[in-house]
């Protein structure tokens, strides 16, 4: 398994159980990349719970530049070289991994054998194995795992769960969430390699409508089907240009999903018994709109959906309440994309899946 072999022989780190004395805890970004730049640590800069404490990066010119603008120490500092011995710095207490998707489960584990909680960027990794390997090793080392899901810990979000819960329009019957945008950039980007990304839009943008889906329904699928098609082949020639999928949900609900990266796509449409409710736009940073069937709009007021997240892992852990995005959550994607693959390799053919409740949150009342 990728990344194991390079940690054979290396010391475990107990987690810290100093971070429940803290106020905030120092959180340190691993790439620094666009999301970083323009979406984590902007983010972290009025979070209650959370700070920018450190950086890691491949990139020497970078470190002067973040350590002016945000003030961090040379201490606080590594490379992807001298990264272990993050375990012996007590202000970093989570390791936020934002590498490409072949570098999650290195990281990671890493991390987790530094002693240091972990948030993994989505999708959690390449595979249903890394995905176990990361999560036993959070476990070994008695430190929390979550995944970059930011839109669990969004508003409009939490108001579609509880639509579906309480059932004002009565039971869910279908789903449908789409999410894609148009690739015009660099063909040699990473996300153009499989070897570096593992697929191509279903491991990026498809992971929110396979989120999407699930939350606006309320249950795991129990069924799926998928196929691909690609318009731009000279472009996409080593992954994914576009794929639909059909889901099938335990009590009846039927669910459609589509991911793509040539087409812009931003939406999840709930139909119940009696309404309706749409997103749209749903997986963008936002602001996000929604409206029902009875032509109320749904409003909230805009606010970083990284913060948010980052915010809701803090609390986590100082404060016990609940891991709103565990790893569970994050390999029980894996499992259904890497079944969306099978269903495709074998014509469309439907795949049937045996998820429980894996990665569903149930929050106290």
């Amino acid at each position: 398994m990728a990344g194991t072999a390079l940690l054979s022989g290396m010391p475990l780190v107990s987690a810290i159980g100093g971070a429940q004395n803290k106020k905030k805890l120092g959180i340190a970004l691993v790439g620094l990349g666009s999301y970083s730049t323009y979406q984590l640590a902007p983010g972290l800069q009025d979070a209650e719970h959370c700070y920018l404490a450190g950086i890691v990066t491949g990139t020497p010119e970078k470190e002067n530049v973040w350590m002016d603008k945000y003030g961090i120490p040379k201490e606080n500092v590594y490379n992807y070289e001298n990264f272990d011995s993050i375990a012996k710095n007590d202000s970093i207490d989570i390791v936020y991994v934002v590498l490409p998707n072949s570098m999650h489960a290195d990281f990671s584990i890493r991390a987790a054998r530094a002693g240091k909680h972990v948030i993994c960027e989505k999708p959690m990794a390449m595979s249903v194995a890394e995905c176990d390997a990361i999560i036993d090793a959070c476990k070994k080392s008695g430190v929390k795992l979550s995944v970059g899901y930011r839109m669990q810990s969004d508003p409009y979000t939490n108001e579609i769960k509880r639509l579906v819960s309480e059932r004002p329009y009565g039971k869910v019957m279908y789903v449908s969430s789409d999410a894609g945008y148009i690739s015009r950039g660099n063909p040699d980007q990473w996300r153009l390699d499989r070897t570096l990304s593992g697929g191509g839009a279903l491991m990026n943008m498809g992971v929110y409508s396979i989120q999407s889906n699930i939350y606006g329904v309320g249950h795991n699928p129990i069924s799926i089907s998928a196929q691909e098609f690609s318009t731009r082949p000279e472009y996409f020639k080593d992954t994914d240009e576009s794929i639909t999928a059909q889901m099938e949900f335990p009590n009846g609900e039927v669910g459609h999903l589509f991911t793509s990266h040539n087409a812009n796509a931003n939406r999840l449409f709930v139909s119940f018994e009696k309404g309706w409710v749409e997103l749209n736009p749903c997986h963008s940073y936002g602001p996000i709109s929604g409206r029902t069937s009875e032509g109320t709009e749904i409003e909230y007021p805009h606010q970083s959906q990284q913060k948010v997240q980052m915010e809701d892992f803090a609390k986590h852990i100082l404060f016990g309440t609940p891991n709103v995005v565990p790893g569970e959550m994050g390999k029980r994607d894996m499992v259904i994309v890497e079944a969306i693959y099978k269903s495709i390799a074998e014509g469309g053919k439907r795949i049937p899946l045996d998820l429980g409740d894996m990665g569903l949150v149930k929050k106290d009342k």
